[in-house]
């Protein structure tokens, strides 16, 4: 698959979505503007920091028009929990297959401690009414990153 740039589509999806049932990006189109961050697992300390943040935004993303969904691969009890512990006040999706992660590029080789192994690049996309891409945000640092993404939200 080509990489993805800000100014095209994104990828269309369906995944099961934590408030039950599911979600699709197309469900959006026209209506509002997403915010898709792809993280690497529910309740480790940079995962919880950018979760944490960008709930105490979520009121002022609302005010711009935009919802704010996690993805991870873990499952949807483990995305209940983490939820339920830092009171999110948004859903997120389970990507158990990995393929929505693979759609947007940001299942990649990581290394830790000296070993190799893939997983998810902390990555944000903005995805405007049009479902193009308007910023994208690669291996995010967490510190400060809620509110640049809000930021992004307020100028489409």
């Amino acid at each position: 698959m080509a990489e993805l740039k800000e100014g095209l589509k994104a990828p269309d999806f369906t995944l099961p979505s934590s408030d039950g049932g599911e979600v699709s990006l197309s469900d959006f189109k026209g209506k509002k503007s997403v915010v898709l961050y792809f993280y690497p697992k529910d309740d480790t300390p940079g995962c919880t920091k950018e979760a944490c943040d960008l709930r105490d935004l979520r009121k002022k993303f609302e005010a711009v028009g935009a919802e704010i969904y996690g993805v991870s691969f873990d499952s949807l009890d483990s995305h209940k929990k983490f939820i339920t512990k830092y009171k999110l006040q948004f859903p997120l999706l389970s990507d158990a297959d990995k393929k929505v992660a693979q759609q947007y590029g940001v299942y990649k080789q990581k290394s830790f401690m000296g070993k190799s192994y893939m997983g998810i690049e902390r990555t944000t996309f903005v995805i405007d009414k049009d479902q193009k891409i308007a910023k994208i945000f690669p291996k995010v640092k967490v510190d400060g990153h809620a509110e640049e993404v809000l930021e992004a939200v307020k100028s489409l």
